[in-house]
C-alpha cells in the first residue's frame, strides 16, 4: 500500500527523534518516497546529514531554503506529498498545529497542508496528561488528523506512563492502514485465532503448534480495510495489530464462551474462524502433577 507514496516526515525536537531514522528506512523499504523536514530543535538530536544519507534527498530545516520547485518550500513540499507524518510530535508542535501557528518551516508546512496528516506523539507522561495537550489532540482529531499512539512504558526521563512514542514498525503498520481501500468501513468483524490448550494437570496439556499468524494477519487486513475488529486468541506470542480489540482465552470452552458473549453483545457482519481448536479434552483435570 505504500508503493510510490510520497511521505513528508516532519521531525520535531524530542529524544525519540532517533526512531524517525528507522521509520524513514522502513518506509522506503516499503516502496515509499520520503522527504524529511526538521525543526531547529530536532537537529540537536539527529543531524540532517543522517536523514539525507538514509533518504538520498536534501533535508529542509528553514523556510529560507529553496523547495523542490522554487523559493516556497512549505507550498512545494505540500504539493508533492500524499501524507504528512509528524514523528515525533512534541507537545509544542501539536499545540502549534491545533492553533494554526506558523512560525517555522515545520509548522508552516502543517498550516498550509492539503493532504492527510498523522501525528505520532512523544512526550513526558505529565505533558501528555496536561489538559491543554488533551484539548489540542481532541481538536486535531475532530479536524480529521490521525493520531498514532502514544504507547505506555518507561520514558527517557525515568517516568512511567503514556507518552512513549510508538516503535517504527508500528508506525509503518499504521501507515499501511491509512492507504488501504476501506472496503469494510462500518463493518464489524469477529475472528478466532491461535491454538487452544486443554489442561491435563498443572503442567501438562493437549495443544497443537498453531502460531495464530493466519488469524492475526486476517485481523490486520480487516482493520486496514476499515473494519472494527475483535480478535479472540488462544495462547500465542503474537502481538495484536494496533486498533484491534483482543480477547485472550486458553481452552476451547473459553473460546466458545467468548465468541457467544461477543455475538450476544453486538451484531457482527463477518465471522472468520481460523483458530486451531482442540478436538479433545480430558474428562477430568488433575489438581496435582
Amino acid at each position: 500500500m505504500l508503493q510510490d507514496k510520497r511521505i513528508t516526515l516532519i521531525v520535531s525536537g524530542g529524544i525519540a527523534a532517533y526512531k524517525s531514522c528507522e521509520t524513514a528506512r522502513a518506509l522506503m523499504r516499503a516502496g515509499a518516497h520520503v522527504r524529511v523536514v526538521m525543526t531547529e530543535h530536532a537537529t540537536k538530536f539527529v543531524t540532517p546529514l543522517t536523514f539525507e544519507a538514509l533518504t538520498g534527498s536534501p533535508v529542509l530545516t528553514t523556510e529560507w531554503q529553496p523547495g523542490p520547485k522554487g523559493p516556497m518550500p512549505h507550498i512545494d513540499v505540500n504539493r508533492e506529498s500524499d501524507l504528512l507524518l509528524v514523528m515525533p510530535a512534541t507537545a509544542n508542535l501539536i499545540a502549534k498545529a491545533a492553533r494554526g501557528i506558523a512560525d517555522d518551516l515545520a509548522s508552516t508546512l502543517i498550516c498550509a497542508r492539503r493532504t492527510p496528516i498523522a501525528f505520532v506523539p512523544a512526550m513526558n507522561a505529565a505533558m501528555w496528561r496536561n489538559p491543554a495537550t488533551r484539548r489540542n489532540i481532541e481538536f486535531l482529531r475532530r479536524e480529521g488528523a490521525l493520531i498514532f499512539g502514544p504507547a505506555e512504558g518507561l520514558q527517557a526521563c525515568g517516568d512511567m506512563g503514556a507518552g512513549r512514542m510508538l516503535e517504527p514498525a508500528e508506525v509503518v503498520d499504521m501507515m499501511e492502514m491509512v492507504f488501504s481501500p476501506k472496503h469494510l468501513a462500518g463493518k464489524r468483524v469477529l475472528i478466532t485465532a491461535g491454538p487452544t490448550y486443554e489442561a491435563i494437570d498443572p503442567v501438562r496439556g493437549i495443544t497443537n503448534r498453531s502460531s495464530g499468524l493466519q488469524g492475526f494477519s486476517i485481523a490486520r487486513a480487516a482493520r486496514d480495510f476499515g473494519a472494527e475488529v475483535t480478535l479472540i486468541a488462544g495462547p500465542t506470542h503474537l502481538t495484536e495489530p494496533i486498533g484491534v480489540k483482543r480477547i485472550d482465552v486458553v481452552s476451547a470452552r473459553e473460546m466458545d464462551e467468548a465468541v457467544q458473549i461477543e455475538l450476544d453483545r453486538q451484531r457482527f457482519d463477518l465471522f472468520v474462524s481460523v483458530a486451531a481448536v482442540a478436538d479433545w479434552r480430558p474428562g477430568a483435570v488433575s489438581e496435582k502433577k
